[in-house]
């Protein structure tokens, strides 16, 4: 073994040491807002429903905090405002994380996508004025037909956003939804086996099950869903990774999406809650920074691609130590 190999393997126990085999601490430092659209048929009402009830469970396994809209009586403030106001309470710049779950029906008129609420509809527009001050982690989550306008509408840095469609046009109902609430906190879906389920995880596992549904069916898919964490808005389909890493880019020069969005977890595994959001925060650049770094390697001599590699290591060694 050379001396930088026997360097790797040291900085890897050490790693594995300290997120392996943490104990227990607090669960969740996440506030996740979901909102239920308009139901229209009753059946489908029923299954935003079913999708809504999936993801409180996980809420609650988390010990996230959760705000629902979209349920009980109407004769409140109108839902769209009801979502504005709950946004505006939140905290704009903190190192917790915000998840928004929108599950519903969708429109698209060529220029504005809408989310169908009851009373006024949420536009991706105004949904985007309401985020612009928002600087701690975000991940935005439509699950509606026509959702992906808000994937460009929304993109920036930071930030998560995943839509059920590639195109406003994809106007039927989408299935992902359902099948992203059954995958957001399944192990099924934990590819990496660290013990949880990210949401690049669940997008690529719900993605796959919307897939198979078509299949077995024997009918056209209507629905391709996008995933976009690195902020410039193009998205990125699941047939373009391999396990969890994208191996494909949109255009010459784009970075990757998928790093970020592995690093939101809704239940985390017991070495990630024994993590404070500070120590979390500086881990999760950290790996990013490495990640980017290798993404250089062939830009770079040797001796420097090694030097980088080992100051930003032994970094997350040290950060990472009991």
């Amino acid at each position: 073994m050379t001396a930088r190999s026997a360097l790797w393997a040291v900085l890897g126990l050490l790693l594995g040491q300290a997120y392996g085999f943490a104990s227990p601490g607090t669960n969740s430092n996440a506030t996740v807002v979901l909102v239920l659209g308009a139901a229209g048929e009753d059946e489908l009402g029923q299954d935003f429903a079913r999708s809504a009830a999936a993801w409180q469970k996980a809420c609650e396994t988390a010990g996230a905090r959760q705000v629902v809209l979209g349920l009980g009586p109407t004769n409140e403030a109108p839902d769209v405002e009801r979502l504005r106001q709950a946004l505006a309470a939140e905290p704009t710049n903190c190192l917790e994380e915000l998840w928004i779950v929108l599950l519903g029906h969708g429109t698209f008129d060529g220029k504005d996508a809408k989310f169908n609420l009851r009373g006024p509809d949420l536009s991706a527009t105004n949904l985007a004025s309401w985020l612009q001050p928002f600087k701690r982690p975000l991940a935005v989550i439509d699950c509606t037909s026509s959702s992906a306008p808000f994937l460009k509408a929304l993109a920036a840095p930071d930030r998560v956003l995943v839509t059920a469609t590639r195109s406003g046009f994809e106007q039927n109902y989408a299935r992902f939804g359902r099948f992203l609430a059954e995958t957001i906190a399944s192990p099924e879906a934990d590819l990496d086996r660290d013990g949880q389920t990210s949401l690049l995880e669940a997008f690529l596992m719900a993605s796959r099950r919307v897939s198979e549904f078509y299949n077995a069916e024997g009918r056209l898919a209507t629905e391709h869903a996008l995933i976009d964490d690195n902020g410039d808005g193009l998205g990125t389909p699941a047939e373009w990774f391999r396990g969890i890493r994208a191996v494909k880019r949109a255009r010459d020069g784009a970075a990757l999406d998928g790093l970020r969005a592995h690093q939101f977890h809704l239940v985390r595994n017991a070495a990630e809650q024994h993590l404070s959001p500070a120590v979390r925060a500086r881990r999760d650049e950290l790996e990013l920074a490495v990640a980017k770094l290798r993404d250089t390697k062939s830009t770079l001599a040797e001796d420097e691609y090694y030097r980088r590699l080992e100051t930003l290591l032994l970094e997350l060694a040290k950060l990472s130590a009991p």
